[in-house]
């Protein structure tokens, strides 16, 4: 039983790891251990890696999930709600700004030409996420072939209702290798459903709502909810359900390839989750309703992304003891961590297809992979570094 902490000395901690975690899910867990574990102990390592995992299991955004789960672990439900708003609104309103800045622009006719090597920048950005979650999580001949198909499927069948369907599928194949998973002694199964059922009720009033009135703002949240409720590996995972949902479907199309491969590049370059790139969507969306609609669009977007993750480690951290027991569920991992992979693979293919297929295009990309791929030079600076030289050249 951990001590609790005083709540405003956790969230200041909080809100310097919001300022200063850049690199993702798995760079995050490292600035998680060097304040949380190292310098301040709220709970040791071994408890954050438990933590961390759980979250693994489930759809959202995992590192948001973690720090939220640790909030919930050592103060409660409020401050786990304290603790995801503290992290995830520095780069939410960042996002926001900047799309209220870019529909400015356009609204202006000035030229968006200095974000011409920030597009195949971001391309590049996706490569390198696809080839690092396919080393960490693929290390068998069936993740193999399921992360190829789901590649496969994800690519011609471009539409948000297939990720769901893939990522369903590849984990009941995995899950019927149960049997070599060992064997641990099972916990009686108690499960308290309350959280459960808010996750699914808020998804099906928001469907309802947005139905019925046809409001853009509650539709956008519907969106975003439901995404979130469906994405196993992070930010990189989303990225190539928003394109799909938001641009290439024609029904929306609310941001054109530019744009969306612009706002991906920036929120790379951002410290805190991933997921804040929602809030970018949302505000571009929103764009017809003047900057009052923009930013309504932003926090509605970024509400609908955040939430459903955060309901369901309040549901799974209560049952996690009894339910990782089962090998099943351990055996599904593999198929679903697999095809996330190929999901991102696919999504760099993909965003590429709508740059023009020059020499200089493909050195970026290239370029930028390989910077991430054999250097230390940080995101952010990569970004800024395009930034300049669309700027300059």
């Amino acid at each position: 039983m951990y001590q609790r902490v005083r709540y405003y000395i956790f969230l200041r901690d909080v809100f310097w790891l919001a300022l200063t975690s850049f690199g993702g899910p798995q760079a995050h867990l490292a600035h998680f251990q060097r304040v949380l574990v190292n310098k301040r102990k709220y709970l040791n390592e071994a408890d954050l890696m438990e933590l961390n995992s759980l979250c693994q299991v489930l759809p959202g955004p995992s590192s948001t999930q973690t720090l939220t789960a640790v909030g919930f672990k050592i103060g409660g439900p409020n401050l786990a709600y304290l603790t995801l708003l503290v992290w995830a609104l520095p780069s939410v309103l960042v996002m926001a700004i900047m799309g209220v800045l870019l529909s400015n622009i356009q609204e202006k006719n000035w030229s968006l030409e200095f974000t011409r090597f920030i597009q195949p920048m971001a391309v590049g950005f996706v490569s390198y996420a696809a080839y690092t979650i396919s080393l960490k999580t693929v290390h068998t001949k069936t993740g193999i072939v399921l992360m190829v198909m789901a590649a496969l499927a994800s690519y011609f069948i471009q539409t948000p209702y297939v990720f769901p369907v893939i990522l369903l599928v590849a984990g009941l194949i995995t899950a019927l290798k149960y049997k070599a998973q060992p064997k641990e002694p099972k916990k009686k199964l108690e499960i308290p459903w309350s959280n459960f059922f808010l996750w699914i009720g808020v998804l099906l009033v928001a469907a309802g709502l947005g139905a019925v009135t046809g409001a853009l703002p509650i539709r956008l949240f519907e969106n975003f909810y439901r995404n979130g409720s469906l994405i196993f590996g992070g930010g990189q995972v989303l990225t190539p359900l928003l394109y799909t949902e938001f641009v290439q479907y024609a029904p929306k199309q609310y941001l054109t390839s530019q744009e969306f491969l612009s706002g991906y590049a920036v929120a790379q370059a951002l410290p805190g989750p991933v997921f804040s790139f929602s809030a970018f969507i949302g505000s571009l969306a929103m764009r017809e309703y003047g900057i009052a609609g923009e930013i309504t669009g932003a926090l509605m977007s970024a509400a609908g992304i955040f939430l459903p993750g955060t309901f369901l480690i309040f549901f799974a951290i209560r049952i996690w003891d009894s339910l990782k027991k089962y090998r099943a569920i351990r055996a599904s991992l593999e198929g679903i961590t697999a095809a996330s992979a190929g999901l991102v693979a696919a999504a760099a293919v993909i965003l590429f297809q709508p740059l023009h297929n020059t020499v200089l295009n493909f050195s970026v990309t290239i370029g930028t992979f390989a910077v991430l791929a054999f250097t230390r030079i940080p995101a952010p600076v990569i970004i800024l570094l395009g930034f300049v030289l669309g700027l300059v050249v």
